[in-house]
């Protein structure tokens, strides 16, 4: 099939339907592409769902794509959207947001070249409500309600085929814009992960239009303005000011003045002209007052010039025609120095405010010139007062005294001149030649603009617009003249007749008038121009009045407007003013003032100037009124649209959102007994477009099993279920098992007995899940046991000490549901839908995509280059520690594992007995490099001491040398070690704060989990919790350091983002010499003899790490003590971030030392809050507070706890690519994908011939195995027989053990299909007598074994005998061969969903009577007589016993079944009118509350008691208001690992998921006589905030007292930011939306008559 890429003359079109239903299809055909795609919006999570399947969401017309998703009926659509252009999406939590571009206008209707930019002057939010129920704080819904406010129309433009970030010509391809300009990225991330960039334009701000001014029948001149706002320095007036961390300035604009020639013969000459606008570029601000009067100035105390040399770099880098030497032909003089002039418009006379700006202005670029950091450039800086020159000389004397100003500069920065020719057919130029694979063609430049000439007042808006106008008036003069084109009224305007542009091209020719008595020719032969003097009877080849070259700039005011042609003025300064009033809406919220001066060229002048007066009064009191109340809102909204400073905007955001993997194709593997049998076998139940349907189950079942097969393979993180029943709520389920695995046979428990809280009709439900830990890890480690706990435990405030580790599976496609009644066999079970959300691997673009293969394969190249690791735990036997997986056994799942109740051998599910032996399979063990910290510190604002612990991608074996440990030392063994270093001989002493977290630290460099931790620990006899960090500190010193380390993450977080940010533009990035954290390891201390600071370590007598001296060259000054000091004794980066952001606040560290009574640095020199150190400083650790170095330490145990979920994440990530593909055959050689995996040209023809026509309806990830296959050690995974054909290595291949005889494949599609038959690749090997096997084929749509039919048996015994094509080793063949495979046709298509091939390999002396025909059409129901055997071997051995059953691929072919997209078919009235009466019977007793006599709260307000009167009847249960708060996304600084300010990691499996939070309420009750006894415990379920959930007991309870007492991840959760102020902030560290407070209830059960008996009752 085509890729849907070629010549269309339609436009883009959007569709986006929202069925009745409330799904939200967005239909897109490009205006690039000859098709069309449907990109489904998931109405649970917001997920983008496109899998480029033909017929399914590819479609080759936009009528067919929507006949499809309405099937067929326009009823069902609620509502329809028609739009131009896809602006953005993005997924936030409750609600999707998706921006269309409803109206465009073609400001620049077509570029040289090609190519339209359009202006969107209309454009919509479409609100999409979305299923989730992920809890979600008022101030973040308000935030997202604000973001879809935000003002687009008339202000932002893009252009579908080219690239318009970069300087006109770019070479650039679209998909690959200047980062600088672009301000819809984070929207555009959604379409990039679904496989579609081009979905969602490149989207600037600012302003872009063109013009035409004049020209002849043949050739038009057209002007183009294009100005581009920078994103790096995004706000409002009063908010973006000056310099940033990011070193770009505010309201900073990238303007392009384009001029051409358009002609019909298609080659175009062009010529642009580029400058800069923006605010001063240093640190600076103004102070808004509250009365009339102007803001105050005020200019950095501390670093005022801190990043101005990165901003010129970042001009210069941009503007330097050095950028072009490889393109450059000829030998055209290059110019080395690139001028930057910076045209400097403020008031400089004294007492004005902004003389202050001015001298540091000059200061700056005086330090610069000092510097000597750029060496290849020159800075000018021209003042030019613009308002007292206005004031005392006029406005015409202004300009004039302007234009003299900018002369120079305008000459020697110049402007490039070219040509757009349609091919490359001339080479005879000199310049450069620029190519673009979006357009045919290429660009010729024949001069080069070097340098930029940049403008600036206070606010860059109104001065600035006036004097860039007149700076590009005289260039538009310029850029005329040298295409030939007179702007002179007194010579004519417009072009001669005849091209002026033949195929040599002329440039520069003047066309103006001759003097009397001359006479213009041509040359007969060389068509040259040449000229005759009549006068003097003389002949010339120059015009005897050339034009002079930028002779405008040396007129008047006067003899400019008297000379030049009105109307191309008039046009420039239409667009100068439209532009204007664009920039200073977008800064200041109000159009631009004081623009009477660009009509000073029109003969109205004076009328639009005194109507400027009345017009500009206004525009200063609406500024004044956005700046004070609107601005910060406005500040908001531009942050959220550019996705920074999420986490203080939106903080519970999915970077990712999950994907609801049970739909569309799931099915469920054994039907569901419906009390109503015209129901249609539980396919409902996980179906969203039967949402409101209730599930009735049998009344006789005592449970309800599900077993769910999952759409694709992926990670289970979620179950989401939607609560239905009747009048009756008990009928809903109170408890649930959860089981998952690759397939049937492998199903782990990962959930048991969770509670379902009874709920209103209709409430979404989440359960978090983990992977299946092991049993040993719950009984060894306290995280197991403690929820059973009644005494108090230590909450974890600081980090998960005791985390226990799931495993991660990328291969889940089998979950199993049981579902348990309250009370079994009294009322039947209802169910609502299902559904399962996972995270799953881009396996499309892993297949497709080399670069995306590359990344993941690279993972598997780390892990192979590393298989010998001697780091066991002795603890553990055959245990291999990686910190990539959780678990201590790394074999690759290639063969059934079992557990729990099915490793018995016995199908729960079907009921039939499989085979008990063990299967054998091949271990795989992984190893990593280890960091040199000899090799020195390393150069990152946040360092990669990360890197130490994971490698240079996310290698998890901590700092120490491969080449120092002891290859017979195992991981265990050297954490013990530090252990006992740390001890001593006390195994019983507790550790301090410091010690613990150091040696948590070493835990991590050893690659140990929390389990085989404490395991390590009790095999000597010592207790976990001697060691755990939450239980060393007070409670108030505790809450001080996770105050601080919380306050650390979000710091961190936003110099990480300015730190990407920062680099946009520049080659190069700050080195530092000291990282973030800068944590050192136990037994590392100061040996430096220079050092003045001399920090020492508590543990020096012996060391379990490498101790290495510190660099000489490392020797740095603190900033508070002036005192020379090494790397060791200095405090992490992130301690100057601490200290800066403290001073702000106006507080003190002073008071604050650690409660466990060391002071291991004495604090007694911490600093004032008036002498906080500057943020790029370094502060030695005598002179840091205490309290800021046990925050850095926790912040880095955060880190490195999160680093190893990632590793862990990476490793299960190629754990799951393994199994599909024979990984370890592409890390060798030059192979990267198979023979016939290039599907181009040939090898796509060759495999279409397989095919057939048909469609291939067994590839992975849409089929899989619904059983394990018994795989021999060394042979290719079991899913490789599915995998797709691109992925065949012409090595690898499948193989059963050579003792197994019969073998069973169990194919599960990825729809219901009409199968007509199956395909074998034959194996590299090829086929012989000993090893061919005879295959049988059964087809089924359930998996009951008893239900199947047998397709048919074939024999290919005689095969050997005909034909010698598929005995041996394949033969070298053409990339055109078709792969040698055998055909098993059906008789007739059969409509399935599951496919058994089972291969059996018969005695040597059976065989088939049935000859084989060479169309490998083979089809043989019976076995025939014996047959000769004939003794070869396909493997080379002369032995039998090497004989194995062994295939390439499987191909099932055939027609899938079109998914119904309709609501379902209808219930028989009959079964409806049962239903509804079922439903409707009122419930035979009501809830009621049960009076408390007093209740109090304690221990953060997480424990409630509530005390009763002695006449309170049996308690049955309790109500909880569900909690109001959120789960973080940032609770630690980032690592050196990420490289994006949006989590781009290879899985998109976020932290939350892997080691999900979960809240537990444990009650207890107090009885007669003070007998405290437990009650249960109930695991709290994700809802929104506020819902009612009913925990009913398990029996009746008589008590005095109840207490309730939250549990479980208490530390994980937090209160949304944006419903905070400061008197909202507690002392305790624990969120304040966790309190139970005025959040519990109970009630009992009575009959619904008593609630009118008693006035002191009331429901509940």
């Amino acid at each position: 099939m085509s890729d849907g890429y070629g010549g269309c003359s339609r436009e883009t079109s959007v569709v986006v339907v929202v069925l009745e239903t409330s799904e939200v299809y967005i239909i897109v055909s490009l205006s690039t592409r000859i098709d069309t795609q449907v990109i489904y919006v998931d109405p649970t999570t917001g997920a983008l769902c496109y899998i480029g399947k033909l017929g399914y969401d590819l479609f080759i017309s936009e009528d067919e794509a929507l006949k499809y998703v309405t099937d067929g009926s326009r009823w069902l659509c609620k509502s329809t959207t028609y739009a131009k252009a896809i602006l953005g999406y993005l997924a936030l939590g409750s609600f999707g947001l998706l921006l269309v571009a409803t109206k465009l206008n073609a400001g620049i209707p077509n570029l040289p070249g090609g190519g339209c930019v359009y202006t969107v002057t209309e454009s919509q939010w479409i609100k999409i409500q979305l299923q989730n129920p992920q809890p979600q704080g008022k101030g973040e819904l308000k935030n997202i309600q604000d973001l879809a406010e935000i003002d687009i129309d008339g202000k932002h433009y893009f252009c579908e085929t080219r690239d318009i970030t970069r300087p006109f010509p770019s070479s650039m391809p679209v998909l690959y814009p200047d980062e600088e300009f672009v301000w819809n990225k984070w929207l555009s991330l959604p379409f990039n992960d679904i496989g579609l960039p081009y979905h969602c334009v490149v989207l600037l701000q600012g302003f872009a239009e063109s013009r035409g001014i004049g020209g002849t029948a043949q050739q038009e001149v057209t002007v183009a303005l294009t100005a581009r706002r920078s994103r790096l320095h995004p706000g409002t007036r009063y908010l973006a000011r000056g310099l940033n961390a990011c070193y770009s300035t505010g309201n900073e604009v990238e303007c392009e003045q384009l001029v051409w020639l358009q002609s019909r013969t298609g080659q175009v000459p062009f010529s642009t002209y580029i400058w800069r606008r923006g605010t001063i570029p240093i640190w600076w601000g103004a102070e808004l007052k509250l009365t009339a009067a102007e803001a105050e100035i005020y200019v950095s105390a501390r670093d005022p010039y801190k990043g101005s040399v990165q901003y010129y770099k970042r001009l210069s880098s941009r503007y330097g025609s050095n950028k072009l030497d490889g393109t450059i032909k000829g030998n055209q003089k290059r110019n080395i120095l690139v001028p930057i002039v910076c045209v400097n418009l403020l008031r400089n006379g004294e007492g004005k405010s902004e003389s202050l700006l001015v001298e540091h202005f000059e200061e700056s670029i005086n330090s610069i010139r000092a510097s000597g950091k750029i060496p290849y450039s020159r800075i000018h800086l021209i003042n030019y007062d613009w308002h007292a020159s206005v004031k005392y000389k006029g406005e015409q004397q202004t300009i004039e005294g302007l234009w003299k100003l900018l002369k120079a500069p305008t000459m020697a920065v110049g402007i490039s001149e070219g040509e757009y020719m349609p091919s490359a057919m001339k080479t005879d130029f000199k310049g450069a030649l620029i190519q673009c694979k979006d357009i045919d063609g290429v660009f010729c430049l024949r001069t080069f603009q070097n340098g930029v000439i940049r403008f600036n007042c206070a606010d860059s808006l109104d001065r600035t617009n006036a004097a860039s106008y007149f700076g590009a008036l005289q260039v538009l003069v310029e850029q005329c003249r040298r295409f030939g084109l007179s702007l002179d009224i007194g010579g004519g305007f417009g072009l001669p007749p005849g091209n002026r542009y033949p195929e040599q091209g002329k440039y520069g020719e003047y066309v103006g008038p001759l003097p009397p008595g001359w006479e213009k020719r041509s040359d007969a032969v060389t068509g040259k121009t040449f000229y005759i003097d009549h006068n003097t009877h003389t002949t010339s080849w120059e015009h005897p009045c050339p034009d002079k070259p930028w002779k405008r700039f040396d007129m008047s005011f006067e003899e400019f407007k008297n000379s030049t042609f009105a109307t191309a003025i008039s046009v420039l300064a239409d667009l100068f003013l439209t532009a204007g009033d664009i920039h200073a809406t977008l800064y200041t919220g109000s159009k631009a003032m004081h623009s009477s001066i660009l009509q000073i060229f029109s003969e109205d002048s004076g009328r639009f100037k005194q109507f400027s007066v009345a017009k500009n009064m206004g525009i200063t009191i609406k500024r004044r009124y956005q700046n004070v109340l609107i601005d910060s809102s406005r500040q908001k909204q531009l942050e959220m649209f550019l996705g920074t400073r999420l986490f203080k905007h939106l903080p519970s955001i999915w970077t990712h959102p999950l994907k609801v993997t049970s739909r569309p194709s799931t099915c469920l593997l054994k039907p569901t007994v419906n009390m109503f049998p015209s129901m249609n076998g539980g396919a409902d139940l996980l179906s969203f477009k039967r949402k409101d349907r209730i599930w009735v189950c049998s009344p006789a079942a005592d449970i309800v099993e599900l077993f769910v097969y999952l759409g694709e393979p992926c990670h289970v993180c979620q179950l989401l279920l939607t609560v239905s029943h009747g009048a009756e709520d008990s009928s809903f389920p109170v408890m649930v098992d959860v089981r998952t695995g690759t397939n049937l046979d492998e199903l782990k428990l990962v959930l048991e007995g969770a509670t379902i809280p009874k709920c209103a009709n209709g409430t979404n439900l989440v359960l978090p899940l983990t992977g299946a830990i092991k049993p040993e890890d719950m009984a060894v480690t306290g995280a197991g046991t403690r929820l059973q706990a009644q005494e108090k435990s230590t909450i974890p405030l600081l980090y998960g000490f005791e985390e226990l580790e799931g495993e991660i599976n990328f291969l889940t496609r089998v979950v199993a549901l049981t579902f348990y009644p309250a009370v079994a066999g009294r009322i039947p079970i209802t169910l609502g839908e299902i559904e399962i959300l996972g995270a799953s691997l881009p396996w499309r673009d892993i297949f497709t995509d080399d670069e995306s293969w590359v990344k993941f394969t690279e993972l598997g190249q780390k892990h192979s280059n590393h298989t010998n690791s001697n780091h066991t735990n002795p603890f553990l036997s055959d245990s291999n520690f990686d910190i990539c997986d959780g678990s201590s056994n790394h074999n690759v799942a290639i063969a059934s594992q079992s557990s729990g109740s099915l490793s018995h051998g016995l199908d729960l599910l079907t009921g039939d007995f499989m085979c008990p032996e063990p299967i054998s399979q091949p271990e795989m063990q992984f190893k990593y490099d280890h960091f040199d910290p000899n090799s020195g510190r390393h150069n990152d604002f946040f360092g990669d001491p990360l890197l130490d612990c994971f490698g240079p991608q996310a290698s998890p074996d901590l700092a120490t040398p491969q080449h120092e440990k002891p290859e017979d030392v195992s991981g265990t063994q050297q954490y013990l070690n530090c252990y006992r270093l740390l001890s001593g001989t006390d195994k019983c002493r507790k550790l301090d704060y410091e010690e613990a977290m150091k040696l948590e630290i070493e835990r991590f460099h050893v690659n140990l989990s929390a389990a085989e931790r404490d395991r390590a620990l009790l095999s000597i006899g010592t207790d976990p919790a001697t060691i755990d960090p939450n239980a060393s500190l007070d409670d108030s010193y505790m809450n001080q350091i996770c105050k601080y380390a919380n306050n650390l993450a979000v710091l961190g977080r936003v110099a990480f983002e300015d730190r990407i940010i920062s680099a946009i533009g520049l080659d190069a990035k700050e080195d530092c010499d000291i990282d973030f954290w800068n944590i050192y390891r136990i037994g590392e201390s100061c040996s430096e003899a220079k050092c003045e600071v001399h920090i020492k370590s508590k543990q020096t007598q012996v060391s379990c790490a490498n101790i290495h001296a510190n660099d000489p060259s490392l020797l740095l000054v603190c900033s508070n003590c002036r005192r020379k000091v090494c790397s060791f004794c200095s405090a992490g980066r992130g301690s100057i971030l601490l200290m800066t952001d403290n001073a702000k606040e106006g507080s003190s560290f002073n008071g604050q030392s650690s409660p466990d009574g060391s002071s291991h640095h004495g604090q007694s020199d911490g600093i004032s809050t008036n002498r906080a150190a500057p943020v790029d400083a370094v502060t030695c650790k005598k002179c840091c507070p205490q309290i800021v170095l046990d925050s850095l330490l926790l912040d880095y145990v955060r880190v490195l706890s999160s680093l190893r979920r990632r590793a862990r994440a990476d490793n299960a990530a190629y754990v799951a690519l393994s199994q599909v593909t024979d990984i370890s055959s592409y890390h060798h050689g030059a192979e990267v994908k198979g023979k016939y995996g290039n599907q181009q040209g040939g090898d796509r023809k060759a495999l279409e011939m397989i095919f057939n026509g048909e469609e291939s309806l067994a590839e992975f990830p849409y089929a899989s195995l619904l059983y394990s296959v018994e795989t021999a050690v060394g042979s290719a995974p079991p899913l490789s027989l599915l995998a797709p054909l691109d992925m065949a290595s012409e090595k690898s291949y499948w193989r059963a053990p050579p003792s197994t005889s019969n073998i069973e494949v169990s194919i599960i599609l990825g729809d219901l299909s009409d199968v007509s038959g199956v395909v074998l690749l034959v194996s590299p090997c090829g086929y012989s007598a000993s090893d061919i096997p005879m295959v049988q084929i059964w087809v089924s749509n359930k998996v009951n074994k008893e239900e199947r039919s047998c397709m048919g048996k074939w024999d290919m015994r005689s095969l050997i005998d005909s034909s010698s094509e598929f005995s041996g080793p394949e033969d070298s063949k053409s990339e055109k061969d078709v792969p040698r495979h055998l055909r098993f046709p059906f008789r007739n298509p059969v409509r399935c969903r599951i496919i058994w091939i089972i291969f059996g390999l018969r005695n040597p002396g059976s065989s088939s009577m049935n000859s084989l025909e060479r169309g490998y059409s083979l089809l043989s129901l019976e076995e025939g007589p014996s047959h000769p055997v004939n003794r070869r071997y396909s493997f080379g051995v002369g032995d039998n016993s090497a004989s194995c059953i062994h295939a390439k691929r499987l191909l099932v072919l055939g027609k899938s079944i079109r998914k119904d997209l309709g609501p379902g078919a209808p219930i028989p009235s009959s079964d409806k009118i049962n239903l509804k009466a079922w439903l409707e019977r009122p419930p035979q007793l009501g809830r009621f509350k049960v009076p408390i006599e007093a209740e109090r709260l304690y221990e953060g307000d997480c424990v409630l008691e509530q005390y009763l009167s002695p006449a309170a009847p049996g308690l049955a249960g309790f109500r909880l208001d569900a909690l109001s708060v959120i789960k973080p996304r940032v609770t630690h600084s980032p690592t050196s690992m990420e490289k994006s300010i949006w989590d781009q990691s290879l899985t998109c499996l976020e932290d939350r998921h892997i080691m999900p939070a979960v809240l537990f309420i444990q009650v207890s009750a107090l009885q007669e006589p003070n007998n405290f006894v437990s009650v249960g415990e109930y695991r709290l379920p994700e809802v929104k905030p506020g819902t009612p959930l009913y925990f009913d007991f398990s029996r009746p309870i008589q008590a005095r007292r109840m207490s309730f007492k939250l549990l479980g991840d208490i530390d994980s959760f937090a209160d949304d930011p944006s419903d905070q102020d400061d008197s909202d902030i507690r002392t305790f560290p624990l969120a304040s939306g966790l309190s139970l407070s005025n959040k519990i209830k109970l009630y009992y059960y009575a009959e619904p008559s008593e609630l009118g008996k008693w006035a002191s009752l009331s429901a509940v």
